[in-house]
């Protein structure tokens, strides 16, 4: 991880130049937009998770193990 301390402005441009040559613009927004996408997704998710962690009360979580 030493190495990507040492990035500055210019070695990030150079870097970014070198992935729009490999990928192409167009390629880049669409795989933007994926990320954005499953990050959207994955926060969704946890929520979804957090809500339902909540609405179980303790002593229904108790009487399942019973059965």
């Amino acid at each position: 991880m030493g190495f990507l301390q040492n990035i500055r402005g210019p070695e990030l441009i150079i870097i970014l130049v070198i992935v729009v040559l490999l990928f192409g613009v167009g390629r880049i927004g669409k795989i933007s937009g994926e990320i954005g996408t499953a990050i959207k997704n994955f926060r969704k998710g946890i929520q979804d998770d957090e809500v339902k962690s909540d609405s179980v009360k303790p002593s229904d979580a108790v009487e399942e193990k019973k059965e």
